[in-house]
């Protein structure tokens, strides 16, 4: 009789399985055959082995029946939990059945810097021909167990996310590939350093150039928390898996304005995971996965043997094509394509699957192999959601566009890498001689310095060196409210300080304190909110500002049923396109590129025409040798509607970062107002050069996500400027009326080696 108590326990536990899917739901009656099955063990010995075994089997029929059922019409929310089934496989598991074996590095359970994130050093074996290879792979991922609350659900802290890099980097100096697995809902949300946002930002940065091979896998990928390890060279998703922008309950709380403490309604969820085009299906057909690994009927569990055996030859498969990516021989290039032709046909896999593979590929690259790795990825993050926005560019438009981008990147390459070099070698020469042999020096290079004088200094040119004597006369000849005086001001009325109270505060008359007093109080030095064109006219040289790009506008990738008339009715009031502006300016006499997010789009939320802007001002930027400044007015975060087409801009967008700063560019980040979420969390936080504005505040996450997900009440400050200085996340806190002259001078002496300028 214990072979039909097993399979009474199977059938139970399938039973309980298909409850929890459908969220207790008497869906297919399994309420009936809960009943059923609980009379059986009740009456274990009230009836002979053959009735049992015949009721078990009618059981057994019907579980597999609602199984398949189930996974003929399972809805995307269906799939979202199965992924937060506490049956479902861990990276536990994945451990002991895909790798041969594993030493885990930086705690182990509970004695652990963060259980949540899991790192190991781990061997996987291959088979070619009868002989076994090995491999060293370094594999960090999400831990989310099997229930136990340590683990925290995979949600990874700070520390967690920094240890994750951490050995990131001890992978590259090893040089073995790293294999990353997202198992999580989304980071935890806390300030205290290195903080949610700016580590997750450190770790997008440091992985943009990371020289091996990675490749990650999404079980759960819960936005910032799956980006922090999820940069990868290729880009796997289990076929039960969701990846997305937010959960499903967390746009429904926002689309449905459903109060604190109390859940949304149970269609709206399900609608909100429909409208998010979460499942790997989704993802494949977007873009921002590059094959799904399919999983058994309802998802893998953590006893399924063969899927494990898969799962292995999937990343060893997806390492070799990231490997061969890198080589220039003929032979590999034609497995590589063997390699892809199997994966069209179903049989010749499972034959590799289950038989020895053809050949060993070493996963080691040398330094050619390193670099062109490093600009493949870059290249493929490049051209992730370029079709997610509008623009109405004709395809001569693209074309005189690449023309001219080419032309320029000649005409600079010249200027600066040529015979600005060459200027800077002979005034090196000049400066190591004397006397007779500096005038002959001076006679012989005269020709290079003619020449790059007479294309880098021409009247009005791009390249034109900085003149301090220019910029002093421009500061003063140039004041606050000179150009353009806030409409606030035109109010005839009194405000009250918020410090009021605590530091005796006169009440304000609105219009000296939105135009004297630019905003600030004058007794506190509070920072009253401004509009966005206050800055455009006040911080930088009049008649500076040449906009680029005006014409890429926020879109509607999804087809998301709310998007599209918010949308509309936003570029209607604001008569702009997206909630970011891109131009060229000057700031008392000094070239920059501006990438500016401001609150009257969205709310100042990023999207894939706002990561598109951004990108392109770092690479004119670039190729321009001009610093690039990011002045946040606002940022809500990753806008929701656009899912994972705006998760990918904190990858693509810090990729874009890294490329202008190791060139020799100079970025500096200023938030003012309310700066949340992903931007800051990714192409924002990841500046070694950010300030605040006053009064402003910076973070992760509001208020009631903190709440909902720790638990805890957080004071009113929690998120302010000054928090922030202390907690090391920003650099230094600015007056609005020192603005201009701070921006000033932290451009001439901050960073940025190759600068036009310098």
């Amino acid at each position: 009789m214990e072979h039909i108590r097993k399979r009474l326990a199977k059938c139970e536990e399938g039973i309980q399985y298909l409850s929890q899917i459908k969220e207790g739901s008497d869906w297919g009656n399994l309420s009936g055959l809960t009943n059923r099955l609980t009379g059986l063990k009740t009456s274990f010995y009230d009836y002979s082995e053959e009735h049992f075994t015949d009721e078990v089997s009618e059981i057994e029929e019907a579980v597999t029946f609602l199984t398949e059922r189930c996974q003929e019409d399972i809805s995307p929310m269906d799939r979202v939990r199965i992924v937060r089934s506490p049956l479902r496989f861990s990276l536990k598991d994945i451990l002991e059945n895909v790798y041969e074996d594993y030493t885990e590095l930086g705690g182990e359970g509970e004695a652990n810097i963060d259980p949540a994130m899991v790192v190991a050093k781990a061997n996987i074996l291959r088979r070619v021909k009868g002989r076994v290879f090995t491999q060293q792979v370094m594999v960090i991922g999400h831990e989310k167990g099997h229930g136990e609350e340590f683990r925290n659900g995979g949600s990874s802290k700070p520390w967690g996310n920094e240890k994750a890099l951490r050995f990131m980097q001890v992978a590259e100096t090893e040089g073995i590939p790293i294999h990353s697995y997202i198992f999580t809902p989304g980071a935890f949300p806390v300030e205290e350093y290195p903080g949610a946002a700016q580590q997750i930002a450190r770790n997008l940065y440091a992985m943009a150039k990371l020289r091996v091979p990675i490749v990650s896998i999404i079980s759960e990928g819960g936005s910032g928390g799956a980006e922090a390890i999820g940069l990868s060279d290729f880009r796997l998703m289990f076929s039960h898996g969701y990846y997305s922008v937010i959960s499903p309950e967390g746009a429904a709380a926002i689309e449905g304005r459903v109060g604190e403490g109390v859940k949304a309604p149970k269609e709206l969820v399900e609608q909100c995971a429909e409208n998010l085009w979460i499942t790997a299906k989704d993802n494949l057909e977007l873009g921002t996965i590059d094959r799904i690994v399919d999983e058994p009927p309802l998802g893998a569990k953590h006893d399924d043997f063969v899927f494990f055996k898969r799962l292995r030859y999937e990343m060893m498969r997806a390492t070799d094509e990231v490997v061969l990516k890198t080589k220039s021989l003929r032979a590999f290039r034609a497995y590589e394509v063997k390699l892809k032709n199997a994966g069209d046909d179903s049989a010749t896999l499972e034959n590799e699957v289950d038989n020895d593979l053809h050949i060993d590929i070493s996963w080691e690259l040398n330094v050619d192999e390193r670099k062109r790795l490093v600009a493949l990825r870059y290249k493929k993050y490049r051209a992730m959601a370029t079709k997610a926005y509008i623009t109405d560019t004709s395809r001569f438009g693209d074309f005189y566009k690449k023309a001219s981008f080419r032309t320029a990147k000649i005409y600079y390459t010249v200027v600066y890498d040529i015979l600005k070099r060459q200027q800077k070698q002979v005034e090196k020469v000049i400066k190591e001689v004397s006397g007779e042999g500096s005038s002959f020096v001076k006679r012989l290079t005269a020709p290079f310095t003619a020449a790059y004088d007479f294309i880098a200094h021409k009247p009005g040119g791009r390249g034109r060196a900085y003149s301090s004597n220019s910029g002093r006369q421009e500061a003063m000849a140039l004041e606050f409210g000179d150009t353009y005086l806030s409409p606030l001001a035109n109010e005839d009325r009194t405000v009250t300080c918020p410090n009021a109270v605590t530091r005796g505060c006169k009440d304000l008359w609105v219009p000296d304190l939105y135009g004297e007093f630019c905003g600030v109080c004058e007794i506190c030095g509070h920072h009253f909110p401004l509009e966005y064109e206050w800055y455009l006219n006040n911080l930088f040289d009049r008649d500076s500002i040449r906009e680029f790009n005006s014409k890429i506008a926020s879109g509607n990738p999804l087809n998301h049923p709310v998007l599209r008339k918010k949308l509309q009715a936003v570029k209607n009031e604001t008569k702009r396109k997206s909630a970011m502006i891109t131009f060229q300016a000057q700031v008392m006499g000094v070239d920059l590129v501006v990438a500016m997010l401001y609150s009257d789009f969205r709310n100042g939320t990023v999207g894939a025409a706002e990561g598109e802007k951004f990108v392109q001002a770092c690479e004119l930027a670039k190729l321009q040798r001009k610093p690039l400044l990011a002045y946040v007015h606002t940022t809500g975060g990753i806008r929701i509607q656009e899912g994972t087409m705006g998760v990918i801009q904190m990858p693509k967008c810090t990729m874009a970062v890294r490329d202008y700063v190791d060139a020799g560019g100079l970025y500096i980040v200023v938030y003012d107002n309310n700066s949340y979420a992903g931007p800051v969390a990714s192409f924002l936080g990841c500046s070694y050069y950010q300030f605040a504005i006053r009064s402003s505040r910076i973070g992760f996450a509001g208020h009631r996500v903190i709440r909902d997900t720790t638990g805890q009440d957080i004071p009113p400050d929690y998120h302010s400027a000054r928090n922030a200085l202390k907690r090391g996340h920003i650099h230094g806190i600015w007056d609005r009326r020192e603005f201009r002259r701070n921006l000033h001078q932290a451009l001439m002496t901050m960073g940025g080696r190759n600068l036009y300028y310098r």
